[in-house]
């Protein structure tokens, strides 16, 4: 049975998920729900979601929510030894840089697509949308430092912490935005735009989230 996944493919977080699966060649049947299909708030949604937000996947019995959660159950049922490290040493540093992109380096970036691509141009703040590049630049030394001595976040090849931290360079480089570069992100970046599981699942338009806080 395939796997299902519920979710819209313009989430960053929905990405991390289709993006998994492309990378270990899984099938899967994709619903549209959230945004404009609306669909979240369904009592047969909030029954496997309580959250109410995507993505949620079901994969035979197992249903399963937030994005981090199932890329680390994707990566360990059917990519171990691949995304997955199975030596307790090599994945701990994994779920480091996994945990630290959860905590740090995801919510960094996506203030600044909050309060420059998503905030109606009218109610921007400059001085709010400065603050949070900055923040998001300090982030990206850290993740720069790191890709200086590795080519991938854990080592010498692609795991799930890459998926998770990966799904924002393309919006962080399609902003409207002033930004530092940082020659070893923007040598990864053009690493993972070698996969065409990235470049399917992550390089997607977000036309329709421009000036919308919520729909």
């Amino acid at each position: 049975m395939a796997i299902t996944v519920w979710g819209r493919l313009t989430s960053s977080n929905v990405q991390k998920v289709i993006w998994t699966l492309g990378e270990l060649e899984l099938p899967y049947e994709h619903v549209v729900v959230g945004g404009f299909a609306k669909g979240t708030n369904t009592p047969d949604y909030r029954a496997m979601n309580p959250n109410g937000l995507v993505p949620t996947i079901r994969d035979g019995e197992l249903v399963l929510w937030e994005s981090n959660a199932i890329v680390r159950y994707l990566s360990a049922e059917y990519g171990s030894g691949l995304l997955f490290p199975v030596e307790a040493r090599e994945r701990a540093v994994v779920d480091q840089w996994a945990d630290w992109t959860a905590t740090t380096f995801q919510p960094s970036w996506s203030a600044v697509f909050a309060a420059k691509v998503r905030t109606p141009a009218a109610e921007q703040k400059p001085d709010d949308i400065g603050k949070a590049i900055a923040n998001a630049e300090r982030q990206f030394e850290i993740l720069d430092g790191r890709l200086a001595d590795v080519p991938f976040l854990a080592g010498d090849k692609l795991t799930y912490a890459d998926l998770i931290a990966g799904i924002g360079l393309y919006r962080w480089t399609t902003m409207d935005i002033s930004r530092r570069s940082f020659a070893n992100v923007t040598a990864w970046h053009r690493r993972l735009r070698e996969r065409p599981a990235y470049v399917k699942a992550v390089e997607v338009p977000y036309d329709e989230l421009v000036g919308r806080l919520t729909f």
